[in-house]
């Protein structure tokens, strides 16, 4: 497990944010998004990786009625990122979740993956520049 500060600094220097305030804009929202869509062991597992205060949005996420596609998932995120597109915000889910996925390593990636609906695995990756606003 990492701080919260070296996390974040993670997601800044990923993300190309100018302030350590947006990378942790970005984690929260991320992170709540996630937890929705992980359940028990997994997301115990997951969170156990993550600082302590990242930890907790994860194991007390967002509702979800019903598990989102990866568009879903990108279109929600815009939504609750004040200011944000799709595109902002596919930046800023794989700032995050490339860092997440660093933090929890392959054996644990590919069992979160398995409870995602197909196609997350692409959300996991860093963010390109091609798609950078």
């Amino acid at each position: 497990m990492t701080t919260t500060g070296t996390f974040i600094d993670r997601i800044q220097e990923r993300g190309e944010y100018t302030t350590p305030r947006e990378a942790e804009r970005a984690a929260r929202v991320v992170l709540a998004l996630l937890g929705a869509h992980l359940v028990g062991d997994i997301r115990a597992r997951l969170a156990a990786r993550l600082p302590d205060d990242l930890a907790e949005i994860l194991l007390n996420p967002l509702q979800a009625t019903e598990p989102l596609s990866p568009d879903r998932f990108v279109r929600a995120t815009a939504a609750w990122i004040q200011g944000a597109t799709q595109q902002t915000a596919l930046w800023d889910i794989g700032a995050v979740l490339s860092t997440a996925a660093d933090a929890a390593g392959h054996d644990l990636m590919n069992e979160v993956l398995l409870q995602l609906p197909p196609g997350y695995d692409a959300l996991f990756g860093p963010p390109q520049h091609p798609t950078r606003p």
